[in-house]
């Protein structure tokens, strides 16, 4: 471990996980030594995104085994992001590190990240230099970043994941929120517009299957840039803008054929186009509006972000009802 950065005060690893009881122990096991050669003092937050296998269990044994770490077990099934914060929420180190639960982002490039941590930069991202998931998936993710890189508005965006440190201090900038879309790049930009990416290696999944599939991501996408960004408005402003556009160039085409002609546009395919494009027009932008609609009626419904049912340790393990 030569290559590891000089020790930091303390960091805070945490790791959303779900169905995944192949994988943590090797996690944890891959993570303590880079934890203890990178931290002085150091914990992982294991938040169990309600998971159908023995993915819980396995985190109570980890935690009763070893001090230094701490497992979530949530209600239900909340999401990546959703599990994540709760995970950023009780973390108690200066610096925070997230990484997923399937070791394709090696806990050993942990250090790239940190030693990237300078005075003048607040969030690193791990960007790996090669993708090794499926076709779908990569199409998926890259829809995902556009997606992320309007509601971030930040060209870091491209190289975003869930790989990734930042000062802990950031999250005083959305500790008040409490919506049921949650997208944690998003709203680390809330509290800082310092960030800088490093390249990581990305392995192949070797334990159990992705849970991400080609819809998921895109649904995801979809949230956050209806829930953190107001482009999709301004995509139907300019669409009502251009059709108008349209009109008044169909407008001006009918009245100088009838001048220069004597008779107006024969054919019911041309009228029936300009009715169709328009009312298209006018469906997309209704159906934008009632996308944030809907996203105000949840917020007003106080749908939490997540629930937590049980939190255990080594030190202790108590039953908790609690909205976060």
């Amino acid at each position: 471990m030569s290559n590891l950065t000089p020790p930091r005060s303390s960091v805070s690893a945490v790791v959303p996980a779900y169905n995944s009881e192949l994988s943590l122990p090797e996690l944890a096991r891959r993570l303590q030594p880079v934890l203890e050669s990178a931290a002085r003092d150091y914990e992982l937050i294991i938040v169990d995104d309600g998971s159908r296998d023995r993915t819980w269990p396995v985190i109570q044994e980890l935690a009763r085994d070893h001090s230094w770490i701490k497992g979530i077990h949530l209600m239900r099934n909340y999401g990546q992001h959703n599990a994540v914060l709760c995970g950023i929420r009780l973390a108690q180190n200066d610096v925070i590190v997230t990484l997923d639960d399937d070791l394709q982002h090696p806990p050993e490039e942990i250090p790239k990240l940190l030693e990237k941590l300078t005075d003048d930069i607040d969030v690193v991202y791990g960007a790996p230099a090669q993708e090794t998931h499926g076709l779908w998936r990569d199409l998926a993710s890259q829809v995902t970043k556009m997606a992320l890189q309007s509601a971030m508005g930040a060209p870091i965006a491209r190289k975003a994941g869930p790989f990734r440190a930042f000062r802990t201090q950031i999250r005083d900038a959305f500790a008040g929120y409490d919506g049921p879309y949650v997208s944690v790049d998003v709203l680390l930009t809330w509290g800082t517009t310092r960030f800088a990416a490093v390249e990581v290696r990305h392995e192949q999944r070797t334990l159990g299957k992705s849970n991400y599939t080609f819809r998921k991501l895109v649904v995801h996408a979809i949230n956050m840039i209806t829930g953190f960004s107001t482009l999709p408005l301004q995509l139907s402003s300019l669409i009502g803008f251009l059709l108008t556009l349209v009109g008044i160039a169909a407008l001006i085409f009918v009245i100088v054929r009838f001048l220069i002609q004597g008779g107006g546009v024969p054919g019911f395919s041309f009228l029936a186009s300009m009715i169709a494009i328009f009312s298209g027009a006018q469906l997309f932008s209704l159906g934008i509006i009632g996308e944030y609609l809907a996203r105000m009626h949840l917020r007003t419904m106080q749908h939490p972000t997540y629930a937590v049912r049980e939190v255990t340790s080594a030190v202790e393990t108590q039953k908790i009802d609690g909205r976060r």
